[in-house]
């Protein structure tokens, strides 16, 4: 209750447009807030050890971002948002996460703005649906 969050899911940890997607929301926090949020969070279908490393790499210690890790794609498989391309899953491995980005307040899934296209399913050409830009578009 009383919580107010953006969700941004990633393929995976350490990859290069997920590596360009976490500044975007760092620089952008500020208006997160004003928009109401209190966290953001990232979960990947990663360990907790590579996410903890990400987080270090992406300097995010100070911030409102918490990674958090999806080994089993727990998460990634509830929200139905589990990346099925073969093209992706060839290079990834199976159980990856789509890149989205998910707005939930007390609760409730208010948004969920997914960035992919036919000939880009995993969104690495215009990940802008779920950059903060994005989803803050959908916020009231």
């Amino acid at each position: 209750k009383n919580r107010n969050v953006v969700i941004v899911g990633l393929p995976g940890a350490f990859t290069p447009t997920s590596t360009k997607q976490i500044p975007d929301y760092v620089e952008k926090q500020d208006a997160l807030r004003a928009k109401g949020v209190s966290v953001w969070t990232s979960p990947a279908v990663n360990d907790g050890a590579v996410m903890m490393n990400w987080a270090k790499s992406q300097r995010t210690a100070l911030t409102m971002l918490t990674f958090l890790g999806d080994p089993l794609s727990q998460f990634t498989k509830a929200t139905d948002l589990e990346l099925t391309h073969e093209g992706p899953v060839g290079v990834l491995g199976p159980g990856r996460c789509k890149r989205f980005a998910m707005h939930v307040v007390d609760g409730v899934i208010e948004a969920v703005n997914v960035s992919e296209g036919e000939d880009d399913p995993a969104g690495d050409s215009d990940p802008s649906a779920s950059l903060a830009d994005g989803i803050m578009a959908t916020m009231k």
